[in-house]
C-alpha cells in the first residue's frame, strides 16, 4: 500500500505559531515570609491558575458594584468546619445570598446546638439509630413546622430559630448569622434525602412549604443576577438543579438575567453542575476539581485580601 511522502510536508518557524503557554506565565516562587496576595500572584497564569484569578476578579468586580454573589453549598461544606470563612463573607458583605440542602442545616444546628456534627453513618445504618439525634430531628422539625405557619422560608425559620436560642455554639451557626444580618438563605431540600425526615413532628406540607417559600426567594434573587456571580461548592445534584429551574423562571417572568459568572467547585466532576451551572445557563463558567477544606479558604482569602486592598486604594 501507498504511503504518505514525509518530504512534501509544509513546515513554519516555531517562533511565528501562536502558542498558548509561554515563560511570562510560569509559576514563581513568592519570597519567604510572604503576603497571600504575593503567593496567588506566584501561580502559574495558565489554565486553572489564571481561572481562579479571574474568578477573584469578577466577585470584587460585582461586590463593588453592588451585584449579587451566591454561594451555593452542600452539607459536606459545613463538615469540613468552614463555617467561620462563611460567616465571615457575610460579614465582609461579600455574599448576598445563601443557598443550601437540608444537611447543611442539620450539621449547622448540630455544631450550634452540641459543637460536633457527622456521625459514623456506615456504623449507625447497621442497628438502625442512624440519624436517630433526638434534639436534632425534634428541633429542626419545630422550626420548620412554625416558620410554615408563618409563610416562612426553611433557611428564615431555622436561622431565627437558632439565632433566638441559648445554644452554647451559636457563633458558628451560619444560619444565625445570615438571620441577623437580614441576608436571604434559602434551603432546598428533598422528601426523603435527610434525617430529621425519620422523625415524629417532620411534616412533609411544612417542608414543602419552607422550600416552595425558599425557591421563590432564590428566584427573585437570580433575577437581579446580571453582573453577579454564582459560587457552588459540593451539591451535585439538588442547587443546579434548583438554580436553573430559578433562572428560567427569572427569564420567564420579563427579567433580562445576562453577563453573570458562575464557579462549580467539588472533588469530581458531575454531570449537573456541568449541564446547569456552566453550559446551559449562558453566563461565564469556570470548574474547579479538589478538595472543600483547601479550595474554599483559598478562594476566601483571596477575595478578602483584593477587597480589602481596593478599600485602602
Amino acid at each position: 500500500m501507498k504511503k504518505i511522502d514525509l518530504r512534501r510536508i509544509k513546515t513554519y518557524p516555531l517562533k511565528g505559531r501562536k502558542s498558548k503557554v509561554k515563560i511570562k506565565d510560569f509559576a514563581c516562587l513568592a519570597p519567604v515570609p510572604s503576603s497571600f496576595a504575593r503567593f496567588l500572584s506566584s501561580l502559574p497564569d495558565i489554565l486553572v491558575g489564571r481561572n481562579l484569578r479571574e474568578l477573584v476578579e469578577r466577585i470584587v468586580w460585582a461586590r463593588t458594584r453592588k451585584r449579587p454573589v451566591i454561594l451555593m453549598f452542600g452539607g459536606h461544606l459545613i463538615k469540613c468546619g468552614l463555617s467561620p470563612l462563611i460567616i465571615e463573607l457575610i460579614q465582609q458583605d461579600i455574599v448576598t445570598c445563601l443557598s443550601t440542602n437540608g444537611s447543611g442545616i442539620i450539621h449547622d444546628f448540630e455544631i450550634a446546638f452540641a459543637g460536633r456534627t457527622s456521625e459514623d453513618v456506615r456504623e449507625a445504618v447497621q442497628d438502625g439509630s442512624f440519624g436517630m439525634a433526638r434534639e436534632t430531628g425534634e428541633f429542626i422539625n419545630q422550626a420548620i413546622n412554625q416558620g410554615s405557619e408563618k409563610g416562612k422560608g426553611i433557611g428564615e425559620s431555622v436561622g431565627e430559630f437558632i439565632l433566638q436560642s441559648a445554644f452554647p455554639y451559636k457563633k458558628y451557626s451560619f444560619l444565625a448569622h445570615g438571620r441577623k444580618a437580614n441576608l436571604p438563605v434559602t434551603v432546598h431540600v428533598g422528601l426523603g434525602t435527610d434525617i430529621i425526615h425519620q422523625h415524629p413532628n417532620c411534616s412533609g406540607a411544612a417542608l414543602g412549604q419552607g422550600s416552595m417559600q425558599d425557591f421563590l426567594t432564590l428566584s427573585a434573587v437570580v433575577s437581579r443576577l446580571s453582573g453577579g456571580v454564582v459560587l457552588n461548592f459540593g451539591s451535585a445534584v439538588i442547587l443546579p438543579e434548583v438554580f436553573i429551574k430559578a433562572l428560567n423562571l427569572a427569564r420567564n417572568t420579563g427579567h433580562k438575567v445576562e453577563d453573570f459568572t458562575v464557579a462549580n467547585f467539588d472533588m469530581m466532576i458531575h454531570y449537573r453542575p456541568l449541564e446547569n451551572l456552566l453550559r446551559r445557563p449562558g453566563g461565564r463558567g469556570y470548574n474547579f476539581v479538589g478538595h472543600h477544606e483547601i479550595m474554599f479558604p483559598l478562594l476566601v482569602q483571596a477575595v478578602r485580601e483584593k477587597i480589602e486592598g481596593g478599600r485602602k486604594g
